[in-house]
This record gives structure tokens, sequence and C-alpha cells, in this order.
């Protein structure tokens, strides 16, 4: 009798749990409201649209409203935009790339600007560990759920490739290899990383309307106890070149994997200097009751707190990037809250996008000027200090090994207003000269010409003068404050009277 009660109970706990289990079921298959997505992001309708922007029905690849296609450009922008990007464009192939190719500044950084980077969209990156909701969080935000394109996502690694998502006029997959080819495409200087990463690269064009203003990259999620060299090609290089292209960084955490190791380290020292782009995000936040999401979230604090030593930490949004609801008796507010404020940071991203592209332009015509004053001051002092018997590679080698005997970044820094944080790292220089030889580089007061002038005073006047102008002339009265301060930007008369040719 106690055996046919004991099965009895049994079987009565067995449908219990499977009740239960189907009531969960039911509710991870409900999928969440996603209208707050398309009013956030303003992808109305084309009749909206047109209501919202006054008449304005067409909208041209930057997702800008123009009354009617006929003032579209070549380019395909509103003419007041395109004729900016193509000044922009102007403006580095004069004053900024002859620089570049003078000095081999791509050898020393590595970063190549081409056309396609200048008039492409902005860039969304995806970063974090493995299975951590990177893949979900852009299924959702495009509405890819049971579409055959969405992201493959489940609970073991799942992406292994880097997929750029971008507009397209049909729904279609390019190979890496075909997008690295193109060069109208941002991802030609790609092709440097090797065949085995192209392999590993997958392009997804749809036609969609936030894709129309943006591009997502979806990255291969982080594994700690993986060594780099087992992925077959640079991790760490190929993601600092996407983190230096991206405009937004969404570095993303499960609360079960907030542990830090090697690569996650070095991931957080790329990301130096690149803090105002930096969001985390608190992801599968509906998991956890509110108590437990409250020691979370203090401890991802303090597992990041070594990895980013800045003095106002990044934005952390906490909440479930997925289609399904939320989890039932928890915080779905501070979620939705959180949701929208993440969705108001992106849109924010895609308004400023001209102007981030000009401020982009200008840093790295910064950095390409004082590669350039460096340069030309190791060539100064290798030139003093040669004589009629001197060893030519002994005495490069000893300027080369020990700069500061020679004062030669100090003397930069005191003669041409340039931020001592700016100046590149010295051993850098042992390699750079170790691959080019000294005698290859011209001094900067011999980069100037009757008809085409200096190449230092082309570059300062952009600096100064040509790119803080154009960010005038498309945002009138909201230029940034101290834009075209030579004590803020590194430019001055100093080097430029310095350098000039008598």
């Amino acid at each position: 009798m106690k055996g046919i009660v004991s099965i009895c109970c049994f079987f009565s706990l067995l449908v219990l749990a499977l009740a239960e289990e189907e009531v969960e079921d039911v509710l991870s298959n409900i999928l969440r409201d996603r209208s707050h997505i398309d009013e956030t992001l303003r992808l109305a309708s084309e009749e909206n649209a047109a209501e919202n922007y006054h008449g304005f029905k067409y909208f041209d690849s930057w997702g800008c409203p123009i009354p009617h296609l006929k003032y579209i450009d070549s380019w395909g922008c509103p003419k007041p935009l395109g004729a900016a990007i193509q000044k922009l464009r102007k403006i580095y192939h004069s004053a900024v790339k002859p620089m570049e190719q003078a000095y081999k500044y791509n050898e020393l950084r590595a970063h190549e600007i081409s056309d396609g980077e200048i008039t492409s969209k902005p860039m969304v990156l995806f970063l974090g560990p493995w299975s951590v909701g990177k893949s979900s969080m852009i299924n959702y935000l495009l509405g890819l759920k049971d579409s055959p394109y969405q992201l493959y996502t489940g609970a073991e690694p799942t992406t292994s490739e880097f997929t750029v998502i971008m507009h397209g006029e049909k729904t279609r997959s390019i190979e890496g290899i075909v997008m690295a080819a193109d060069s109208s495409r941002s991802f030609s200087p790609l092709e440097k990383f090797g065949q085995s990463f192209l392999e590993k690269l997958i392009g997804i064009e749809m036609p969609h309307k936030l894709l129309e203003r943006v591009t997502f990259v979806d990255t291969p999620g982080i594994i700690e106890n993986r060594k780099q060299q087992e992925r077959g090609y640079p991790f760490n290089d190929v993601c600092q070149w996407f983190i230096d292209r991206a405009d937004l960084i969404f570095v993303t955490f499960d609360p079960t994997k907030l542990d830090v190791g090697l690569e996650l380290e070095m991931l957080f020292r790329q990301l130096k200097g690149r803090e105002s782009q930096i969001r985390i995000i608190l992801n599968k936040a509906d998991n956890l009751a509110t108590q437990d999401l409250m020691r979370v979230y203090g401890a991802l604090f303090w597992s990041l707190a070594p990895l980013i030593n800045v003095t106002e930490p990044p934005r952390v949004y906490v909440s479930s990037f997925w289609p399904y609801d939320y989890a039932p008796d928890t915080s779905r507010e501070l979620f939705k809250r959180e949701e929208i404020s993440l969705l108001e940071d992106l849109n924010q991203v895609i308004e400023n996008r001209m102007e981030n592209k000009i401020a982009f332009i200008r840093q790295h015509a910064i950095r390409v000027r004082i590669h350039a004053l460096l340069v030309d001051r190791y060539v100064q002092t290798f030139k003093d200090k040669m004589s009629y018997f001197s060893d030519p590679d002994l005495v490069f080698k000893e300027i080369v090994d020990d700069p500061d005997k020679f004062f030669i970044f100090k003397s930069i820094l005191a003669k041409t207003n340039v931020s001592k944080f700016d100046l590149p790292n010295r051993e850098a220089y042992q390699d750079f000269f170790g691959v080019n030889p000294i005698g290859s580089f011209k001094s900067l007061s011999a980069q100037c010409s009757y008809s085409g002038g200096c190449l230092l005073d082309k570059i300062e006047k952009a600096i100064t003068s040509e790119l803080p102008g154009l960010l005038s002339s498309i945002n009138p009265g909201k230029a940034p404050p101290g834009l075209s301060s030579c004590e803020a930007t590194g430019c001055g008369d100093k080097p430029k009277n310095r350098y000039r040719k008598n």
C-alpha cells in the first residue's frame, strides 16, 4: 500500500513539474513589444517620416531627411551633407595623406584611412565573453527573430566569425574575401590579416531602416582557456582594427560570467583612450532577483576597476536584450528604462555621425603631425652627431636606443605645444627605424615646394582652421569650445616658423 501511495505521489509531482515547465515555455515564447525601438530610433514608416520631418519624404544613405530626390548629389547624400563629405575627403587627401606617406605613418600605427572609411556609416561594435547575448541583442534590435538571417545563438560558444551586418537592397551574405576585395567598402584594409582571417569574416546585407543609418559588427566571444594562436589569425590585432573605427562599443557581460582573464585584460588595454565610446552592458539581468542583481552589479565594477583606470567609468546598462518578454517578478520598469536609455545613446551617435567623422580625421591628423615632428627630430639629431669618422650605424643606434639622452621627445614637447599624453611609445620607434632606414627620410624643412607649399603648413592649417571650419559649417553655433586652441590640440606657430623655407 505504501508503495502505491509513493508511486501516486511521484506521478503527481511529475505532472506538476511538467505543467510548470509548460508554463515557463509559454512565458519564454511571448515576444516582447518592439514599438519603443522604432520610436526611440525614429524608424517610422515613410508616411510617418514625411509628417515628422515637415514633408521630407526621402532619406539619404546616412538616414537624413531630404525634400526630394532631385536634391541628392552623386554621393547619395543631401547636397549640404554631401558637400561636407567631399570637402572632408579633399582635406584628408591634400593635407594629411601626403604627410602620412612622406613619413610612413601607417607602418607605425597600421591605420590606413580609405575613402570608404571616410564615407561609411557609424559602426557599432559588440565585444565580450562567449554566450553573453551579443548576437541575441543584434537579433532583437533588428527584429530578426525567426528570420532566415537571424544570427545563431546558444548556450555554447556559437559565434566564431566577425560578422558585419549592413544595409543592402536585398538580403544576402557576403564572403570576407569579397568584402576585402571591394575598394568601395571600408573593409579592404582587413586583407593584411591574412586569408585565414578572411575566412572568419562574413557580411550580411539586408534592407532594414536601422541599417540605413548604422552598421553592426558581431565578434567571436572571448574564451579565456583558448590561446590566441589557436584561432589561426591575430585576434587582438583584428579587434584593434575594429576598435579604432567604431563609433560605439558595447562590452557585454553575463551575470554568471564575470571572471577577468588574460584575453579580457588584453581587450581592455586595447580600449585605452576610447573610454568615451565604451558602454558596459550587464545582460540577462532578469535571470536574477533584485538583491542578487545588486551584488552582481558591484562584483562587475570590482572586476573591471583595475582595467578601466579613468575618473568617470563608462555607462553601465542593466537589462535583458533579447526578443522574449522579461522573466516574471523582476524589475520590468527598470529594465525598460535602461533599454530606452541605451537606444537614445545609440541614436545620439547616429545623429552626430558627421561631427564624429570630422573629429576622427582631425585626431588622426594630429597624430600624423606628431609622428612627422618626431621623425624630423631624429633626422636632425643624427645629422648633428655625425662626423667624418663616425660610423652611421653606431651613431643612430645610440640615438634610437636612448632618445632621452638626446632630448628627442622633450624637445618636441617644449617647442610645439604637443601634449605628452599624445606622444607614441619610445620603443615603437626602435621597431619603426629597424625597417625604415633614417636616410630614407627628409627633414620637414625639405618637404616644401614652390607650387604645393610645405607639408607641415598644410597639415597645421587643416588641424587649426579647415576641419574646425567644416564642423561649424554643418553645425552652426555648435562647434566645441577650444577646438581650434593650439594648447589643447597640439598645433601652433612655433613649428611652422621653425620649418618654413626661407
